[in-house]
């Protein structure tokens, strides 16, 4: 069992980690979510357990976890004998998040073929987008095969 201690240098590294992860593009209490869910030893937490944890509203948590869901990182789960919402770090969230991002960036790579398209291939800003669309082309064709190396790299007789 952690000490007080432990526990408190815990919620320290999370607050540090969430820091990090907002001053990079996260919203704010998404990284805090994020962390916690992150550096906590119980295998689920309520929306409660992080609004006290937090010191957050249930609306900021709500839509933290809202959108961490959304994104593949956080799943719901159910705990028998509990009515609340229970949610955790989902398994393998990093690489579930990574493939959420192909559809990303097939809209961004379809988005700058159709502005080739208007903007006409000779052009200043068709040359741009096409060198964007090529890029996220290439983007589409590498991520498949990295994640592969990722999971064979993970399997327990390896």
């Amino acid at each position: 069992m952690a000490t007080s201690r432990d526990a408190d240098a815990a919620a320290r590294a999370a607050e540090e980690f969430a820091l990090v992860l907002s001053s990079h593009g996260l919203q704010r209490m998404m990284a805090r979510v994020l962390a916690a869910l992150l550096f906590t030893e119980h295998a689920t937490l309520t929306m409660g357990e992080l609004g006290e944890q937090l010191h957050a509203s249930a609306g900021a948590v709500s839509g933290a976890l809202r959108m961490l869901t959304s994104v593949g990182l956080v799943e719901r789960v159910p705990v028998p004998g509990s009515r609340r919402d229970h949610y955790r770090l989902r398994d393998d969230a990093w690489a579930v998040h990574y493939t959420n991002q192909n559809e990303v960036i097939a809209a961004f790579r379809a988005a700058a073929d159709a502005g080739v398209g208007v903007s006409g291939p000779d052009s200043v800003a068709g040359r741009r987008l096409a060198q964007m669309r090529d890029f996220y082309d290439f983007l589409l064709a590498e991520i498949p095969p990295i994640l592969e190396r990722w999971r064979q790299s993970k399997r327990p007789d390896r």
